[in-house]
């Protein structure tokens, strides 16, 4: 057990330490890593020659807080693919610092991930969606970094990236591509959506008022996690792909009766979480069998 302690370890040697402690307990060396958000940890399920760690226990790791986040990192195969799961991923709300929601990411950098896969459960703003639709994020609007809870503030080390990183195309367009020829495989472009999440801190769902903003500044989802991750993801040089499973729609009717709790999100994501899980390996195989090299 290691001390998790409040702080924040965010100088190049925390990273290198929890790198090194990582390549010494494991023999797999991942490609791919998939950030798995609340009730979607299965998604590590279909890798194979698996090899699990409880955040506790790896150096430096925050600890999930969230319910329907197991808190544990799994190594293994998808079709030959060396991948790393995260079942659970972290938020400003559990008291962390940005540094330590976005770790992991830099941790996947220094040990080789090329490509990083994240989903999430969200609220759907675009009228057009339903619950349970998937969608495949095309962009992100970055609320609190607006207020400057952002993770590249303070010292950039240019060993990770730039002091000014483009965010533009944050979100590669050859895996959004790729995941929409698979998903159309799959008989899932009924449901398969195309847009813009927007990251809220959290933890309270949104107010109407906060939802009718948030649908005229374009956002078809929103949520409280992602962007973080991502916005480090690409400030790091890897290539991204953002999937949104929509749990719930927002109310944007002061005369609507119904409200969103968490319960009911972790119910829809359980009855998704298979159609999402054959989704994303597929979607691995893929990038195995074709290894693309662009973003």
């Amino acid at each position: 057990m290691h001390d998790k302690g409040s702080s924040c370890c965010c100088s190049f040697e925390d990273y290198k330490l929890t790198t090194e402690w990582l390549l010494n307990q494991t023999r797999h060396r991942p490609k791919v890593a998939v950030i798995c958000s609340s009730g979607l940890g299965l998604l590590a399920d279909a890798a194979s020659n698996k090899q699990t760690f409880r955040y506790q226990d790896i150096p430096n790791f925050p600890v999930s807080t969230a319910p329907g986040h197991e808190g544990c990192l799994v190594f293994g195969t998808v079709d030959g693919a060396a991948c790393v799961f995260m079942q659970g991923h972290f938020h400003l709300y559990e008291g962390y610092s940005l540094c330590q929601v976005t770790l992991p990411v830099r941790i996947f950098k220094l040990m080789g991930v090329e490509s990083i896969i994240v989903t999430n459960a969200s609220g759907g703003i675009c009228p057009d969606f339903k619950v349970g639709d998937i969608m495949i994020i095309k962009d992100h609007i970055n609320l609190p970094g607006f207020a400057g809870q952002h993770p590249l503030c303070g010292p950039n080390d240019e060993r990770f990236g730039t002091r000014f990183p483009s965010m533009s195309d944050a979100y590669s367009k050859d895996l959004r591509r790729l995941v929409s020829e698979v998903a159309c495989e799959l008989d899932y472009s009924s449901f398969l959506r195309e847009g813009v999440y927007c990251m809220v801190s959290g933890p309270n769902f949104e107010t109407i008022a906060e939802a009718r903003m948030l649908l005229v500044l374009g956002c078809d989802s929103v949520g409280m996690s992602t962007v973080p991750e991502v916005t480090v993801a690409k400030h790091c040089g890897l290539r991204v792909l953002g999937l949104s499973l929509i749990t719930n729609m927002v109310s944007l009717d002061y005369s609507r009766e119904e409200k969103v709790n968490h319960d009911d999100v972790l119910h829809i994501c359980k009855t998704r979480a298979k159609l999402l899980q054959k989704l994303v390996t597929e979607l691995i195989c893929r990038l195995q069998q074709q290894n693309i090299n662009t973003n």
